[in-house]
Order: C-alpha cells, then structure tokens, then sequence
C-alpha cells in the first residue's frame, strides 16, 4: 500500500441485491448491544462505485482489512463516489475500544481514538450487514444499511474465553475460528490452558520431553465416558486425527509448535484480543512430572484422593525448571497477562518432604498453605522481572497473595473469596463454576442465568467494585473430545456473556428478540450451535386414554424430526409437521434440523399409560411442608435414607432457607400436595446439585447424583385432592440451585402455590 496521506480503496461488489431491513426504524439486531443508539431516515446503499476512506497515519490497518474482507475489493476508481465509508480517528473518544458510527444516505462514518476501537466498531457494522456477506460463495450486488447513530464502549475491560486443550486438543484452525466468533461478539481475552495432568500442549525447546512424553497419552475414563455417550449423539466422539498407534499402544494427544502459536498470536492481535497462556503449577503437573520424576518431593506422580502430585516448591530445581519454561512461553506470548494456575493442589508429599519441613522453617512459613504462597510469589516476583502480571486461580488467596497478582475466581463456593481479593486491592476476573462453567450442561435457563449473572459481588462498595475487571466463559474439555461439541457448548451462551459484559444497559427481553437473527450468521459462519430448546412436553409423560404430542417450534426455519425405533434422528427421519396422536406406550426421539442440516438437542420422549391416582384422606392438616436437614456430603439421595437428621423445620414452599448454611448437606422434604383439580400434571426440578420427586406412589423426577444446575421433568396422573409428596435434595458444595415448577396440560410451567403445600 502506497504511504498516501489521505487513501482511498474502492470496493465493487456483483450480483444479487439483498436488503437487511424492512425499515429503519426497526430495532438493529445487534449482540452485545451498544451503549446508544438513535435510529435515523432512510439507508445507506453500497454499490460498486462506494469508496472506503481513510488515513494511513490513524494505524487503522486491521479494521480496514476487515472491512475489504466483508465488502471485497475490485479494481482503484480514478476518482471516489460521493457516497463513501470513512475511517475517522477522534481523539475525543478516550476509550481503547470505545467508537462512534453515523449512518446517513450519504456516508457511512466510523470514529474511533484508537485502532482496537475501529475495529470493533467494524464488527458492529458487519452484523448490520446481511448475512450473505459471510458465504463468500454468494456475491452480492448491493448492501443496504440502516440510518443510524450509535456510541459505544464496553462496561468491562476483560471479557474472557477459556478453552482447556490439555484434556483434549483443538487444532489451530479451530482456535482461529474461535477467535473470529470472539471478534465478531467483541470478546476480547482467549486463555489457553495448555497443560494438565493428561497432557503437555506447548513445544518446550529446553525440555522437548514434555511434549514426546506428556503430549500424549493411553486412553482415560472421560475418553471412555465420551465413547460410551457417542452412540446417541456423534459430536461425542473423539476425533481419529488425534489417535496415534506407537508401540503396541493406541495413544491420544498432540501439541502445538512455538512457530504455530506465534502466527496464532499473530492473528489474534490483528482482531485485538490478547492470548492470555496458562501453565498450570505447582499442581495438575502429572504430564510434565512423568517426563522429569526428579520435579516431585518423592521422585514422580500419582493421583492422591483428589488430585496428583504436584511439584516440589523445595528444590530450587523445580524453580529452574518452572523459569526456563515460561520464559519459553513468554517469547510465544506477549500478553500482559502470564496464568500461572495455581489451583487444586495436594499438599500431602509437601508435608511429609524434609525439604520442605526445612524451608518452611527456614522462611517462617507455618503450613503448606503458606509454602503454595511462598512457590506462587517467588514465581510473580519472575514474571515481574520479565515485565509480565501473574494471574492465580483463586486458591492463591490461601496463605497470604502479594498486592499485585491477579485473581481469576472459580470456586462458587467461596463466594468471599472476590469479595477479600478485591478489597485488598487485586484485580478480580469473574469465573465462577455457576454460570460461567460452560462445559456444564447448557439448558433452557442458561442464557438468563448467564445474563443475569452479577459481575460485581453485592458486598463491594462502589470503589471495591473497580477492581473487579471483568468476566470469563471456562470450558473444559474432559468430556468435550470434538470441536462440534466445543461449539455446541459455546454458542450461544458466548453471546449472552458478550453483551452481559460489554453493554451497560441490560434488557434480557430484548436481547431474547435479537439472538434469533444470530443463528443463521452463526450457520453461516460454520458454528455448530446449539439451536433453541423444545418445549411443550417432559422426558416422562403420561395418558389416560391419549396424549397429543404438539410442538411449538423456536423458530419457524426449523423442522421437527423424530422416530419410535429408538434410533437418533437424521435429516431423513419423518418430519413431525402435525400434532402427533399417542394412543400406546412408546419412546420417542425427538431434534430439530435447520434447513442445512444442523441438528439440535436430541431429546428422549417416554410415553407410559396410567390411571389417575386416587387422593388420600387426612384430617387437620397445616400449611407448608416437614423439612429434614442432614449436614453431611452425599454422592446422592439415598445416603440420607438410613440416617437421623442433625434438625428439622417447617417450610412454606420447596425453597432452601438462610439457615441452611453448612457446605455440604441434605434435604428431605415431605407432606402433602392438594391438587384443585383432575389432571395430567407436569413437573420441573431443576437442581444443583442431586434431587429426586415422588408424588402418591410414583417417582416423577430423578434428577439424582452430583452435577451442575441441570433441569429434568415427569408427569403424573392425579385425581383433584391430597396426594403424598416427598422432595429429596442434596448440595454436595459449590453453590446450590433449587427449584421445583409445575404445569397442567400444556400450560407453561409456573412456581407451585405455597397453598398447595400441606402438613399434619
């Protein structure tokens, strides 16, 4: 490119006219939604002879490419039309990410005070562009754009995306096209957890046995637990490019080279977000231990209760090694930013180490809490030394944490642990497991949950909130072995935690009316999402005489497929394009299909015919319902079967009161319930973590065992009057979530009236 003070790139674009909006007062759809927009008169129309404007001294370089890539380029016009989009820098606008655009009939303009604010300000006007604009096999004659005015900037600096390929690798490509998803949405932060126990992702030129050993591994339980799940839903099954044969032995893993992520980083950059690497240490360092013994206290690693064996703090070889590895790393990555993980470690081989007994005598550390916080600050003293800032999951707190490290909060929990770090003025990026884990199960209450999260603890007052920096979706891979189940799980709650961070007003109702323009984008793009829930029914269903099987669809493009053979739905299953009448006991298998073949949730569908249940007779009953309360962990409900509970209560309703506080514990609700009415009722339990719902005689709810919030359903067939009601649950710590709707016929799902509950 010529170094002209004033430049000017024409675009000419071919063949099919598309309009993107039927008016211009309808509202964008954009995610995340900027801070203001004024909807203007009449639209801005690219054709051929529209010219790209801008100065080449404003460093807007990235943007411009950008926008060339959505409007390709033709052949220089000896002069511009009147009508041109122009990149303006504005030195006004203080914010690094932070842009204006105006759209008229005659321009397009963009102002930004700095490149990374252009660029997203490109973003924005790419989503006002059709979608057609991604399929480069459409070219397109004529692009129309709304008149509008916008202002924005984000709420949050930090606006996260983890992506844990130690467990199970992702390819280059595939993290490239993670990062134009996080650009496309303003996501601005892509962590790469790159080691663990099961696996060393990063060349180490100094220690190439960390990624001839440790890159590589036999099969473990979660590959097992993802084979087994592959034969109902494919995206479970691990990927052939990374099975290997070496010796005799089927192997799992690979790695990347330094050159890849330096181009990796490279292309980040360009779409300014930061590639923030994690090496995980002291603890979760089984692949590197297995390569050098000599790193534990007592020569190699194995799993304790818990966890595995971490690196020994009390040699100074372990030190030696942990520095020429991330000086390593920090020639890869130039972010500001250097995770060091710190999270999950068993301290046992450390207590029972006469090294360590030594030092900690030596330094006046009083338990190995403190000798965790001794490794993680002399290894932030090193990253400081090389201009970089630590980040610590949030167990760095444990044992005292120096000023200047950064804490990335996980532990649901420790729900004091931002609360202490902020107010002892460390930087805070939110994690927590609940929401924000999204390798748990996504349902049909992940998006206002993740919307809905609070970024700031409540307890902050407003000058303790500055130092919480912002927000970040963690996914790990156990059981993600494909990069169709990464997107699935991904997308879209990326897209709520987008606008959840970066707007500063937010409107859940309206961001439910723009996400449905974003799938077909997402389609386009290649993603492969998950497409909206189906609702209108539960697992387990019942009839008197028939049930009629209806479906409203989320979005009209989609069509309904199922069978009753057992097998998974495909695009050639029957279409279920009419309310389908069930007279029999039957299973069926259920998912949507867009028209380009996109499966969704494969939902099972039991159908078991009863007789309604008689009522129970009981004289003087009370309002609410006899609670049990059991302070102790439990895998699941019936280990509260045989014991006595520590205490009992009367509740109004199935909610968890105040004084139900200990870390681990068990409920058992019991009574009656009083029906109004004759019935086929439908029940939702959505818990955090086990429940199990038996109404009458009849469980009509297993939502048992530990796990993240997850909601199941059941009917039941009930006569109008008293019934028998128990609720067992159990939080086994973290963060619990509990909640019990219901529904008759096909009525949407509503909380229980507390005047249903009855007591004797």
């Amino acid at each position: 490119m010529k170094p002209l003070s004033r430049l000017i790139l024409t675009s000419a674009i071919t063949l099919v006219m598309i309009n993107a909006w039927a008016q211009a007062s309808t509202q964008p759809s954009l995610i995340p939604y900027p801070a203001s927009v004024t909807m203007g008169k009449g639209e801005f129309v690219i054709t051929p002879g529209t010219g790209i404007v801008f100065d080449i001294k404003d460093g807007f370089e990235n943007a411009l490419a950008e926008l060339s890539r959505l409007i390709p380029s033709g052949k220089s016009l000896p002069r511009p039309s009147t009508k041109v989009i122009e990149l303006q820098k504005d030195a006004a606008i203080t914010s690094t990410e932070g842009y204006q655009i105006a759209i008229t009939g005659q321009k397009v303009l963009l102002k930004a005070g700095k490149p990374a604010g252009m660029f997203r300000a490109v973003q924005t006007l790419r989503q006002l562009l059709p979608i057609a604009i991604e399929n480069k096999s459409t070219e397109i004659q004529s692009l129309r754009l709304p008149g509008l005015t916008i202002t924005d900037e984000p709420a949050y600096g930090w606006r996260g995306v983890h992506l844990d390929v130690a467990r199970h690798f992702f390819s280059i490509a595939y993290l490239k096209k993670l990062i134009d998803g996080m650009a496309l949405y303003k996501l601005n932060k892509l962590h790469l957890h790159l080691t663990d126990d099961q696996g060393w992702r990063v060349e180490i030129k100094k220690y190439p046995a960390l990624t001839e050993k440790g890159a590589w591994r036999t099969f473990d339980k979660n590959d097992s637990a993802c084979m087994r799940k592959q034969k109902d839903d494919p995206d479970m099954a691990i990927d052939p490019k990374r099975i290997v044969k070496r010796n005799g032995k089927t192997l799992y893993g690979g790695f990347y080279t330094q050159q890849q992520l330096k181009d990796l980083v490279q292309y980040a950059a360009a779409r300014y977000i930061d590639i923030i690497p994690e090496v995980d240490m002291p603890g979760h360092m089984m692949a590197a231990i297995h390569a050098f013994p000599d790193l534990s206290c007592e020569g190699g690693s194995h799993w304790g209760e818990l966890f595995s064996t971490p690196i020994c703090p009390c040699k100074e070889s372990s030190f030696e090694f942990a520095q020429n590895v991330f000086t390593e790393i920090m020639d890869i990555f130039p972010s500001e930013y250097i995770h060091l993980g710190a999270d999950e470690v068993d301290r046992k081989s450390w207590a029972q180490s006469p090294l360590c007994k030594e030092l900690m005598a030596k330094e006046g550390l009083k338990n190995t809490a403190e000798l965790q916080s001794y490794f993680v600050k002399r290894m932030e003293k090193f990253f400081q030394s090389k201009g970089r800032k630590l980040i610590g999951w949030d167990e760095i707190l444990e044992g005292g944490i120096s000023p200047t490290a950064n804490v990335m909060y996980w532990r649901s929990w420790v729900p004091e642990a931002p609360v202490t770090a902020a107010r002892n003025g460390n930087r805070v990026i939110m994690s927590p497991g609940n929401p924000l884990y999204f390798d748990n199960l996504p349902d049909a209450h992940s998006l206002s949950n993740i919307y809905h999260f609070k970024v700031v603890p409540e307890k902050l007052t407003a000058e303790e909130a500055k130092f919480i920096i912002g927000a970040q979706a963690n996914l790990w891979s156990e059981q993600v072995p494909s990069e169709n189940r990464a997107d699935y799980l991904y997308f879209p709650r990326l897209l709520a935690l987008a606008e959840r961070v970066w707007s500063a007003h937010l409107d859940f109702s309206s961001f439910q009316q723009r996400l449905p323009a974003h799938y077909n984008r997402l389609e386009a793009l290649r993603v492969h999402y998950r497409l909206p829930d189906l609702s209108g029914f539960a697992e387990h269903n019942v009839f008197v005489s028939q049930a009629i099987l209806d479906i409203k669809k989320p979005l009209p493009n989609l069509v309904l497929r199922y069978t009753t053979n057992g097998s998974i739905p495909v695009a050639t299953s029957p279409a279920l394009s009419k309310p389908l009448v069930i007279k029999q006991p039957v299973t069926i298998k259920l998912a949507a299909f867009t028209a380009k073949g996109l499966r969704g949730e494969i939902y099972t569908l039991n159908y078991k015919k009863e007789t309604y249940q008689e009522p129970v007779t009981v004289a003087n009953t009370k309002a609410g319902l006899q609670c049990k309360y059991f302070k102790k962990y439990f895998l699941n409900t019936g280990g509260m079967k045989t014991l006595q509970p520590d205490s009992q209560f009367i509740a109004p309703n199935i909610t968890v009161p105040a004084f139900v506080s200990a870390p681990s514990f068990g409920l058992q609700y019991s009574g009656y319930i009083d029906f109004p009415e004759t019935g086929i009722y439908s029940f939702y339990l959505l818990c955090d973590d086990g429940g199990r719902l038996m109404i009458g005689n009849k469980e009509v709810v297993n939502n048992d065992g530990q796990h993240a919030p997850l909601e199941k359903s059941g009917q039941v067939a009930l006569k109008k009057g008293l019934h028998p009601f128990q609720l067992h649950f159990i939080e086994g710590g973290g963060g619990f979530t509990l909640q019990l709707k219901y529904s008759k016929g096909s009525g949407e799902p509503v909380r229980i009236p507390d005047s249903f509950f009855r007591q004797q």
